[in-house]
């Protein structure tokens, strides 16, 4: 780099040397206009009228022949023979040079644009040998004919032979220097990076391509390779290529400086300037839009503007503190200051020296070498920064697979969760290869109960157990997870036997003791097992139906497993079809309470009713709950028929009292969700000015095993509190421990109808039960009522066994509220 700016800086001093042996002829040339079709003779020539005061206004010679006359021929004196006559560059139809020695003798030369000869010379100029010496030169005439302009002809100088070819050496080493320079910082830009090249990196490459093209063909370095191309032919390449190599030059910087540091604007600013200048550039060299003068003007101001945008950019990345903008200063402020000299040059405010010319491929050099160096720091940044982002890259892969692990593992069994079920599930659903397999659900029985014998760090236990010994169970070739607080779920790829074995592993597992702080408990669970591909292709059908078959080991007990089967599927059909049917049934008034009595055994008399929910079906007729009882469980459907029938329970409470003196109505958990549920049941009440004791609210075991029984029983309480009475509702069917009834505060227990039935017919077993459930009952000071009693025998039998209530269609059927009778009496038969 050191050595490049010494070897420049001596050609620049060699260069203002050289210019002082150069005889500057173009500011006294005096001036004379002569159409197109005059004959540029000497006489005809030396005979037009000059003018030595101003040159001629562009339009006068436009079309014609414009001549310049060296004023003073006694400057050219001192120069020896074969002294040369330099001519600026330009575009022009015709050159004609004309020398009148003072013997009367005549050295004339024509050129065309295409037949340019070997009168040219480094330095962008045409160069014509005068064989007389300058003593013996009388006048010497230049002439052009369509010339674009005078102020673009801006070179008119002689110089001797000697001194010629040492300009020439100094060109021709200039050039040499400028072409190492830039070839050299070009095949480092290509060997620096051999992958895909970054935008700047291709700006540069793009940058050293044009000022290289530019730089020879200026300076005529082109004719040695490219015989004629010098003259009107290298000017309008070089305004093609100027304006190229400004545009690039302002993208490149744009691309190079580091990113966030240049405003948007700028950068927008800076591309409309890049293509103003290709537009300017594309317009002086077509040349028609308007004259060369005024398109030479405008493709100079889109210069200006460019260095502009580059002085901002440069003021903002240095407050920035960018360092990349350093070496790009270095390299262009000798660039821009060459340029400026240029500038002021084409206006006409500064004189034409080839020492500028020379300059200003001395500094593009210059700027190659420094423009490459920012590349190579940038790069060495974006190295670090690579290194940097790898590493990060590294980090975040080791925390997202963390992150991953974390988001697809069960915190407290360390299984397998709901997520990472999902994507197993998904995944074997759509192998390619279609292997079956068996989708199992398995739900801890009761884990409320044990959270409360044993607390929740021994429900924790207990499901830390659970999943080590269902993992146990499952073998290679199962996917345990937990996807629920009590549920797990296993996914078995593999034969029959496998299965086999799982499923006895399974029972194995049943009734397995948990001993926690000095207390134990045994451990049951309900399995649900679905086939794939047998029972279902999808995994969202599998999982439901698998779901179903767990649902069904519940109902049938717990403690057991259970497998899909069709019905199940028709089950749950029906219900989402009733559950879509229930909001127009509600609409049109379908849904109707029917009423039974509930009897004094003793005495026949009628002791309070219950209120039945019936569905005039517009296609099945009248169903009863046995029917569509499912739906009433489901969340939004199921809620507002059972909102709808205790609607319909209140109104005939309030708008019957003689029919109707008290009342009992089956709810759901979901009506007694917590005290807000209780206050506004008891707000309803209040509306519809109903005694709170003629309302009695009957709840049946599954309500007692519902996760939300805390809710319950604290509204329950509430209720019962204020008046209301509470029925535990079929009684003994369920599935809950004797713990339970501590949790609910009720006033009666009712008999469920399948043990009143079964009162003679199963060796005495249902009358051991109904006589247990009413030893209960007195024990604990409840009333005891027994459905379904359809005989006199069943009546007298349960009154012999101190039953107090009972009802059934031996007393009355269910009716509606319209068609109850007064009270009924039955007397007790002998």
């Amino acid at each position: 780099m050191i050595v490049l700016v010494s070897m420049l800086m001596t050609w620049l001093l060699v260069a203002g040397q050289a210019d002082a042996q150069v005889i500057t002829l173009r500011q006294d040339a005096c001036y004379a206009i002569a159409p197109a079709g005059h004959r540029a003779t000497a006489a005809a020539i030396s005979a037009l009228p000059y003018d030595c005061r101003a040159e001629p206004p562009y339009a006068r010679y436009r079309n014609a022949w414009v001549w310049l006359k060296v004023q003073d021929p006694s400057r050219l004196a001192a120069l020896p023979a074969n002294w040369k006559l330099l001519v600026d560059q330009a575009r022009f139809a015709r050159l004609s040079v004309i020398v009148v020695n003072t013997d009367g003798s005549v050295q004339q030369r024509t050129l065309a644009p295409r037949a340019m000869g070997d009168n040219w010379a480094l330095g962008g100029s045409q160069r014509f040998t005068v064989h007389r010496p300058g003593a013996q030169v009388k006048a010497v005439y230049v002439g052009f004919l369509k010339l674009d302009g005078l102020s673009l002809m801006r070179k008119l100088s002689a110089i001797g032979p000697h001194n010629a070819r040492r300009l020439d050496n100094l060109w021709m080493g200039l050039m040499g220097v400028f072409g190492g320079a830039i070839l050299s910082a070009f095949a480092y830009n290509l060997l620096i990076y051999t992958g895909q090249r970054l935008v700047y990196q291709r700006w540069y490459l793009l940058w050293s391509v044009l000022a290289l093209a530019y730089g020879f063909t200026w300076t005529n370095v082109t004719a040695f390779f490219i015989p004629g191309f010098t003259g009107p032919l290298a000017v309008r390449t070089d305004i093609l290529l100027v304006s190229g190599l400004i545009a690039a030059g302002n993208m490149f910087f744009l691309s190079v400086i580091e990113d966030g540091v240049l405003p948007r604007w700028l950068k927008r600013t800076g591309t409309a300037f890049a293509a103003f200048n290709i537009a300017a550039g594309l317009a002086a060299w077509q040349g028609g839009l308007a004259s060369p003068v005024t398109l030479d003007r405008v493709l100079n101001v889109a210069f200006v503007c460019s260095a502009s945008c580059g002085i901002v950019g440069v003021t903002l990345a240095i407050r920035a503190r960018s360092r990349v903008v350093w070496f790009y200063l270095a390299g262009w402020t000798p660039v821009l200051a060459v340029f400026a000299l240029r500038v002021l040059r084409n206006f006409g405010l500064a004189l034409q020296a080839d020492a500028i010319d020379m300059a200003t491929f001395a500094t593009l050099a210059f700027e190659s070498v420094a423009l490459s160096l920012a590349i190579a720091d940038r790069f060495r940044l974006l190295g670090r920064e690579r290194d940097l982002a790898e590493q990060a890259r590294r980090a975040i892969a080791i925390e997202s697979e963390s992150h991953r692990r974390a988001a697809h593992t069960d915190y407290l069994t360390g299984l397998g969760n709901r997520a990472a079920f999902n994507k197993t599930l998904t995944a074997m659903c759509r192998a390619p290869a279609g292997e079956p397999f068996v989708l199992m659900l398995v739900d801890v029985d009761h884990l409320k109960d044990i959270n409360d014998r044993l607390g929740h760090d021994g429900g924790d236990k207990l499901l830390e157990k659970v999943g080590k010994g269902l993992l146990q169970a499952g073998g290679v070739h199962a996917h345990v997870s937990r996807i629920g607080g009590d549920e797990f779920a296993l996914v078995i790829a593999a034969g029959e036997h496998e299965q086999a074995r799982v499923r006895d592993a399974l029972e194995a597992l049943q009734g397995t003791t948990l001993s926690h702080a000095g207390r134990s408990w045994a451990v049951s669970f309900s399995i649900g097992c679905a086939r794939f591909p047998a029972d279902a292709d999808t995994p969202e059908v599998l999982f439901t139906n698998a779901d179903l078959a767990l649902y069904q080991a519940k109902e049938q007990g717990r403690c057991r497993l259970r497998h899909y089967k069709p019905p199940l599927r028709a089950r749950l059909d029906s219900t989402l079809t009733f559950s879509r049917e229930a909001d127009e049934g509600i609409a049109r008034a379908e849904f109707s309470l029917h009423f039974q009595p509930i009897v004094d055994l003793q005495t026949g008399l009628t002791d309070s009713c219950e209120a039945l929910l019936r569905w005039q079906h517009p296609t099945r007729g009248q169903i009863t709950p046995a029917v569509f009882g499912d739906m009433l469980s489901e969340c939004k459907a199921g809620l507002g028929v059972q909102h709808h029938a205790l609607d319909m329970a209140l109104q005939a409470l309030r708008d019957h009292p003689g029919a109707l003196p008290r009342l009992s109505v089956n709810l759901t958990s979901a009506q007694l969700d917590g005290p807000h549920a209780a206050a506004r049941l008891l707000g309803r009440l209040r509306e519809m000015d109903i005694t709170p004791s003629r309302l009695c609210i009957e709840v049946t075991e599954n309500v007692v095993l519902d996760r939300t029984l805390d809710r319950t029983a604290e509204a329950l309480a509430l209720l019962h509190g204020a008046g209301i009475g509470v029925a535990l509702d079929d009684f003994g069917t369920g599935y809950a421990s004797l713990i339970h009834l501590k949790h609910l505060t009720f006033d009666s227990l009712k008999i469920d109808r399948s043990f009143t039935l079964g009162l003679f017919e199963d060796d005495g077993q249902s009358e051991e039960i109904i006589r247990a459930i009413i030893g209960l009952g007195h024990g604990l000071r409840k009333t005891v009522v027994a459905e379904g009693v359809e005989t006199h025998l069943q009546r007298n039998r349960l009154t012999e066994m101190g039953c107090r209530l009972g009802q059934g269609y031996l007393f009355a059927r269910p009716v509606a509220v319209l068609d109850l009778a007064g009270p009924i009496y039955t007397p007790i038969a002998a």
